[in-house]
């Protein structure tokens, strides 16, 4: 199992490029950060930096979206930092939640998501690819490659996902949902022809190491109000009890009043009252290490590539050494 350390731009850029570091030298092999150019500095010139103080190391966001950058400028920002550092980038893709939003626009569709994946990873490659009826190609990329991971929750995303991507990102922890939400990835990808077990599957949530769980628990409970957003969309699409999404994934948010995302992803966030200890259990891996293994082991077997930290809390350097330390050793 492959570990990943997420992390916000904020201010100062060179505090993320440190501690990205310190997590390459505790064994992590992938740094994540958010993309949301208001309410975070713009991820891509930090990815730049912290490319060049790393060896090793795979950047890239979780997610960007297909609507706030146009596609041939996604794609050469990747291709650009893959020439100077060697194919280390790798890029997820989602609909945009908070990029659109905070920007008075509303997420992209799937139809719109499904295109810019092909049309951003053939272009970072190096092949043509059409944008708005017009041709186009990078002429100077020369052996580029972008594994494009999507961002999914509900089942025609999931689906879109499977027929795709190269990889599948949850950004939750829940051993049940991965399972289902796995298992829809994986029959989407057969049905379209593709090799289901060649898609990288990447479960994204906080990590707290620690005893004391109820100090964790509101470290974390942001992370249910999060997730909650696109709870809210799944259950405006298909209601409050459907066939086709699991009430283990909606019916959290029946307290739910709204959401300001002037607190998006921090945990003073007072939008999560409403997120019950039991999701913030569920959703996260809290307490001490050896309830990390257990449920990692649990999320390894249910076919889940990379585990990927969500560090937004005040112990973001302990969780990275502890992993280091005792978890990546053990399942690494």
């Amino acid at each position: 199992m492959d570990f990943g350390l997420v992390l916000q731009t904020d201010p100062p850029g060179s505090a993320v490029v440190d501690l990205m570091r310190r997590a390459e030298q505790a064994g992590f092999r992938y740094g994540w950060t958010f993309d949301s150019a208001v309410l975070w500095q713009e991820p891509f010139v930090i990815h730049s930096r912290i490319l060049d103080h790393t060896e090793r190391l795979v950047v890239g966001p979780m997610v960007t979206n297909p609507g706030t950058r146009t596609w041939e400028v996604t794609a050469s920002t990747f291709a650009t930092l893959n020439e100077m550092y060697g194919n280390r980038t790798v890029c997820g893709i989602g609909r945009g939640d908070s990029a659109m939003r905070v920007a008075g626009r509303r997420p992209n569709t799937l139809a719109r998501l499904g295109e810019a994946i092909g049309v951003i990873r053939d272009l970072a490659e190096g092949r043509e690819a059409e944008i708005d009826g017009q041709r186009i190609r990078l002429p100077w990329v020369s052996g580029g490659r972008l594994p494009v991971w999507m961002a999914a929750y509900g089942p025609k995303a999931l689906a879109l996902a499977g027929q795709e991507a190269d990889g599948f990102i949850l950004q939750l922890a829940d051993p049940y949902l991965a399972e289902w939400t796995i298992k829809s990835v994986r029959d989407a990808a057969a049905a379209a022809g593709r090799d289901p077990a060649s898609l990288t599957v990447c479960v994204a949530a906080p990590a707290y190491v620690g005893d004391d769980l109820a100090h964790a628990r509101e470290q974390c409970r942001w992370f249910g109000g999060m997730v909650g957003n696109h709870v809210a969309d799944l259950v405006a699409r298909y209601g409050e009890h459907s066939a086709v999404v699991p009430e283990a994934l909606t019916a959290y948010i029946k307290g739910r009043e709204g959401y300001d995302y002037a607190h998006h992803g921090r945990s003073d966030n007072p939008d999560t009252a409403f997120v019950p200890d039991e999701i913030v259990d569920r959703f996260c891996l809290l307490g001490p290490v050896e309830a990390h293994l257990e449920k990692l082991r649990t999320l390894r077997d249910l076919g889940v590539d990379q585990f990927a930290v969500y560090a937004m809390h005040d112990a973001r350097e302990q969780v990275v050494d502890a992993y280091g330390a005792e978890v990546i050793p053990a399942l690494g």
